[in-house]
């Protein structure tokens, strides 16, 4: 009990055992309600100091923390014999794996007639991987681009692509969007790194934020024993003629940075929430 005397009846109410009809102690007819108290300021805060510590107390006045949003992670792509499309597969699964993340493939739209793909022995598309539009990259909360090289830089499939996003430019519709490449070099100098760093200008007019990966996939960035593709610009392969797929080392490497954008994305867009 605080120093203020303890809680007095409230007069607020009158107490229905006082009444004539009653016979019975106060509370015993139905709808009848407990004398009410009033509690000076000390008494309340006495039984704050009280109930400071209550595990029970803390959990029921505790803010509820916000759900974690589910992050879309849209893996884009060009890929005319598969290598690149092998690589953004692999990507996916590091983001769906990822607790609040999700990968979605999506190619970009293809520019050449099928009488040209047919003479150069392109093999069918994946039909099952949509072609998307730029209109639908406002929906996304991350971006993984994918294109072979043409001399040292994207293919003109991703550059045509690009070029249609005008109108998202003219409104910044996705500035501050996180965004990564992945590639596929003919060779060992075709472009591992340049392919990947000239196509961050199309990023910056766009105010879209360059993630790299770095060295992050630890000791296979630093293997010279098996030809690899990659850089600290994200992942890679080498198609030599066509005939070549990417290796585990570059699969684990693709999965690797689908992982680590998908978790520098998802903090990046709960921190904004």
């Amino acid at each position: 009990m605080g120093r203020g005397g303890g809680c007095i009846p409230s007069k607020s109410r009158k107490n229905k055992s006082s009444s004539p009809l009653s016979s019975k102690p106060d509370g015993d007819h139905p709808g009848d309600d407990p004398p009410q108290t009033q509690c000076g300021p000390d008494e309340i805060q006495q039984a704050q100091v009280e109930n400071e510590d209550d595990p029970a107390v803390e959990a029921a006045v505790a803010p509820s923390s916000p759900p974690e949003t589910t992050i879309k992670v849209y893996i884009i792509f060009y890929s005319m014999y598969g290598h690149v499309e092998a690589l953004a597969k692999k990507i996916k699964q590091g983001v769906d794996s990822v607790d609040g993340a999700e990968g979605f493939l999506f190619r970009v739209a293809e520019n050449l007639s099928q009488a040209v793909l047919d003479t150069m022995h392109a093999p069918p598309k994946d039909e099952s991987i949509p072609t998307i539009t730029a209109a639908q990259l406002v929906a996304a909360d991350a971006f993984l681009f994918g294109f072979p090289t043409r001399y040292g830089a994207m293919a003109a499939q991703m550059k045509a692509f690009f070029d249609s996003t005008g109108s998202l430019w003219q409104q910044q519709k996705l500035a501050g969007k996180p965004a990564g490449f992945f590639v596929s070099t003919g060779t060992q100098g075709g472009g591992q790194e340049t392919t990947a760093w000239t196509a961050i200008t199309q990023l910056a007019h766009h105010g879209m934020v360059f993630i790299p990966i770095g060295y992050t996939f630890g000791a296979g960035m630093f293997k010279l024993d098996d030809l690899r593709g990659g850089s600290p610009y994200g992942a890679g392969t080498f198609a030599g003629d066509g005939s070549r797929l990417p290796t585990q080392t570059e699969l684990e490497l693709a999965e690797h940075q689908g992982r680590y954008t998908a978790g520098i994305a998802k903090r990046l867009v709960n921190a904004a929430d």
